[in-house]
């Protein structure tokens, strides 16, 4: 897709296809907001695809690789907003008015050439360049019309989402997300982050960017970009099945990699987690890819569930460390004790101060190869 040729994320907000929703065909009115990474003035353009990533919860509505139905956009546009619009200490009614107050400079999107695009199932599509100067922690809005039955959508968002309803704009999520926030930035390297909800950043607060990559990548700096993929409720499984979720990630010179705690939650077996790491391990490195692979996180597991993820640990290690560019052991930083390494010291989805550490920890590790 020529889109990677030219463009790289621009904010450390993960915003994939996690799961979808039905509508009845009416047309609705959504807004969301993307905190910038780099400020600066660039062509951008927003990368959409309607192919499910990853399987959500047990698997039994949505499912990785599940095509949506066909949907239509029949308007889209962008503006900035304020670094101080989502400041705390506000209601939610508070903090829609200001950021009603604070949006401006709207410029309309189209869809080669067209303001409207008519989306067909499993489709990657992208909007028409559009120059924008933004700083950096403003927030790009999106605002778009849109209208079909079954579209995709990120249902654990931790993006400010609303919808329009005749009382005014409400927070809700069921609204199709751009996967990328691209923009035509000069950069040295492109780097994704993959993996579960502890990668999305679910454990940190709703739209505060303090989760342990959004950390890192301000310490790693502006020379390259870095596109966070990860999805609650992901599984190694999904992305060893080579599908959507794995074409977008291979559009980067480097991964760091973080699977399995769905995994072992789920029940798949240490032999099937060994299995998909090393698919998505083999996967980067065929294409000639940085890989940082983690360990499995710390998650609390009974002991049925601890003995699979000290098999699958052990493995990366040993067998794994072998093929990557390093492997991080994450249980340094987040497990409760050397007695207990597969309990949580700062909860099963790192809270801010768990992902400050494991941010300041990676990075003197990670720096010199990126």
């Amino acid at each position: 897709m020529e889109y990677f040729k030219k463009y790289t994320s621009n904010t450390v907000a993960a915003s994939g296809n996690q799961y979808h929703f039905i509508s009845d065909g009416r047309r609705i009115t959504g807004r969301v907001f993307y905190k910038i990474t780099n400020g600066g003035k660039y062509g951008y353009s927003l990368l959409f695809s309607n192919i499910m990533d990853s399987t959500f919860a047990d698997g039994s509505i949505s499912n990785k690789n599940m095509i949506c139905d066909p949907w239509t956009i029949h308007s889209a546009r962008v503006a900035k907003c304020g670094k101080d619009a989502f400041a705390d200490g506000f209601t939610e009614a508070e903090v829609i008015k200001r950021v009603n107050d604070s949006l401006c400079g709207f410029v309309p999107l189209t869809f080669d050439g067209k303001t409207e695009k008519q989306v067909a199932p499993g489709e990657f599509f992208c909007t028409d360049e559009v120059e924008l100067e933004l700083d950096e922690d403003e927030y790009l809005c999106l605002e778009m019309e849109f209208s079909g039955s079954m579209m995709p959508h990120h249902e654990e968002s931790l993006l400010p989402v609303y919808i329009r309803t005749k009382d005014g704009w409400e927070y809700n999520v069921k609204m199709p997300l751009p996967g990328m926030i691209g923009c035509n930035r000069p950069i040295n390297k492109r780097v994704v982050y993959v993996g579960d909800s502890i990668t999305q950043g679910i454990g940190t607060p709703f739209n505060s960017y303090l989760h342990w990559n959004a950390l890192l990548s301000k310490m790693l700096g502006d020379k390259n970009s870095f596109w966070n993929l990860g999805l609650g409720y992901a599984r190694a499984n999904d992305m060893a099945s080579l599908g959507a979720w794995a074409y977008k990630a291979k559009h980067c010179d480097a991964a760091i990699v973080c699977y399995g705690v769905n995994d072992v939650l789920q029940g798949f077996s240490g032999q099937e987690i060994k299995r998909d790491i090393a698919i998505i391990v083999k996967y980067f490195k065929s294409m000639g890819k940085t890989v940082i692979l983690q360990t499995l996180p710390p998650f609390d597991y009974n002991e049925e569930k601890t003995a699979v993820w000290h098999q699958v640990n052990d493995y990366v290690k040993s067998v794994l460390a072998e093929q990557v560019e390093l492997v991080f052991d994450t249980g340094k930083v987040l497990s409760l004790s050397e007695e207990e390494p597969q309990r949580a010291k700062y909860v099963g989805h790192p809270n801010e101060e768990g992902s400050r550490l494991w941010a300041e920890a990676l990075y003197p590790a990670v720096k010199d190869l990126l």
